[in-house]
């Protein structure tokens, strides 16, 4: 059984699960990935070394992608399609452009990206400008883990053709055990055991600046990438508990033994979450042996409010 089967039979949350990343870039790369696809790929291993710990230094995550379609034979690029989403924090923006080289992305403010104004940078960098929808990234490198490929593709051929320039292959964000996964650009929401229900919701919510409540929940839920794990947990209960659709209403913060979370109208709520262990080892990768299967659960949730 491959890893994310076994996940589903075992119906653990996905809840605190997202990759960390207080911003994302994306850079068209067609053709096949490797393992480690920025340096294993068609992509010259230099630049895309580079543009990985450019990100990753600055507390970004960047990622490749492709159109959905079949690769082996997509050689050449006329030029590159780039998607850089910031904000997180706050008000989540999404700009998009095309680049000639792709080392040009190096030129980048990449200790700024996520908390740049979007049209101060649309003004510094020519080549971007202002994104007019979201976008939903689906992990399809196969070569990283079979789930991806097996579960990841077929559902990002199929949204694309619904959702044509708005649905991308990417490479690798974590969580294989929750295939088909997908991040939201510009919210960066990642999610877990997608739908094509799930994905149109996500799709149609990041075009008017909120989150899909059909993604809200433990199971397709992996929170937002800019939260730690523990706070990603109990900012996305409140959000199934209120059906909390806006990015920028509530904020998560650590208090003592418990995460406070805070709506923009002045609700508060006192979380606590655990760690937990499945009483069976569970691969976490289809490539890995099975080890202790870890997941995260709320304990106990207080209206602060009302208190």
């Amino acid at each position: 059984m491959t890893c994310s089967f076994a996940w589903d039979d075992a119906g653990l949350p996905a809840w605190g699960t997202a990759p960390r990343a207080s911003f994302w870039v994306a850079v068209e790369q067609n053709g096949p990935w490797g393992n480690k696809a920025f340096t294993q790929s068609r992509l010259d291993p230099a630049v895309g070394g580079a543009l990985e710990s450019a990100a990753l230094d600055a507390g970004g995550r960047a990622l490749l992608i492709r159109r959905p379609a079949s690769h082996a034979d997509q050689h050449d690029h006329r030029r590159r399609q780039v998607f850089v989403a910031g904000g997180l924090a706050g008000t989540p923006w999404l700009l998009a452009g095309w680049v000639a080289e792709p080392e040009q992305v190096l030129d980048l403010p990449f200790d700024e990206l996520a908390g740049a104004d979007p049209a101060d940078l649309a003004g510094r960098i020519d080549w971007l400008q202002e994104a007019a929808g979201g976008v939903l990234l689906v992990c399809a490198n196969a070569k990283r883990d079979l789930c991806c490929a097996l579960r990841g593709r077929p559902i990002a051929l199929e949204l694309e053709r619904e959702h044509p320039g708005r649905v991308w292959e990417c490479t690798h964000t974590g969580g294989h055990r929750f295939a088909p996964t997908g991040v939201v650009l510009p919210n960066g929401q990642s999610l877990a055991r997608l739908t094509h229900e799930v994905a149109d919701a996500a799709l149609k919510a990041a075009d008017a600046g909120l989150l899909a409540t059909d993604t809200f929940g433990p199971r397709h839920d992996r929170g937002r990438g800019h939260l730690a794990p523990a706070e990603a947990v109990a900012e996305a209960h409140v959000r199934q508990l209120t059906g909390e659709a806006r990015p920028h209403a509530l904020t998560a913060r650590t208090a003592g033994d418990a995460i406070e979370v805070i709506h923009a109208d002045g609700r508060r709520w006192q979380v606590q979450v655990e760690s937990f262990d499945h009483p069976e080892p569970l691969q976490e990768s289809c490539a890995k042996a099975a080890v202790a299967a870890h997941a995260w659960r709320v304990s106990d949730c207080v209206d602060a409010s009302a208190c």
